[in-house]
C-alpha cells in the first residue's frame, strides 16, 4: 500500500509525463505535503542547470509552479471537487545562485482553503497571490535563494 506522499509523487509524475512534460523532465519530488505546507525538491543535474552550474531560471519557475499548484489541486481532490487552475501573474526575486538541489516551500494552506471555499460556493474564479520560497539547505540552510509570488487562479469545474 502506498503512503499519501508516495501517491502524491506518483500523481505528480503521471501529470508531468502526460500533461506537462517539462515538469516530468525536471524530476520534482514532493518531500512534505500537509494542510498547511508543501515542500518540493528539484535536483540540480545536467537538465536543470545553466552554464554557470546553478539552477536554470526556467527550472526555478517549474519548482515554484509545482509548489504553488500541487497543494491547490490536492486540496480540491480531497474535497471531491475539480478546479481549473492557472497562474495569472508572477513576480520573482532571485537572491543568490542556487548551486545545489533546490527546495520550494509554500506555507499558505489556509489561504488556498479559503480560495477553494469561495470558488466552490460561488462558482466564480478566485485570484490570489501565493508565496513560494526556494532554498538550498545543503549549502545555505534556510537562507532564501529566490522568492516567488504567483497569482493563483482557481475556478470550480461544474
Amino acid at each position: 500500500m502506498l503512503s499519501a506522499l508516495q501517491k502524491a509523487n506518483l500523481h505528480l509524475n503521471l501529470f508531468g509525463f502526460f500533461k506537462v512534460p517539462l515538469i516530468w523532465l525536471c524530476r520534482p519530488k514532493i518531500l512534505q505535503l500537509d494542510d498547511e505546507k508543501v515542500v518540493v525538491k528539484i535536483p540540480l543535474r545536467r537538465r536543470t542547470r545553466n552554464h554557470l552550474n546553478s539552477m536554470y531560471f526556467g527550472t526555478l519557475a517549474v519548482g515554484a509552479d509545482v509548489a504553488g499548484g500541487f497543494m491547490a489541486m490536492n486540496k480540491a481532490d480531497q474535497r471531491g471537487g475539480k478546479v481549473s487552475l492557472a497562474f495569472k501573474g508572477v513576480s520573482a526575486e532571485f537572491l543568490k545562485r542556487p548551486e545545489a538541489d533546490v527546495y520550494f516551500t509554500c506555507t499558505q494552506g489556509d489561504e488556498i482553503d479559503k480560495m477553494l471555499d469561495t470558488t466552490f460556493a460561488t462558482g466564480e474564479r478566485v485570484n490570489q497571490a501565493v508565496r513560494i520560497v526556494a532554498t538550498c539547505p545543503s549549502l545555505h540552510g534556510d537562507e532564501p535563494m529566490a522568492e516567488f509570488d504567483l497569482v493563483l487562479s482557481l475556478k470550480a469545474k461544474s
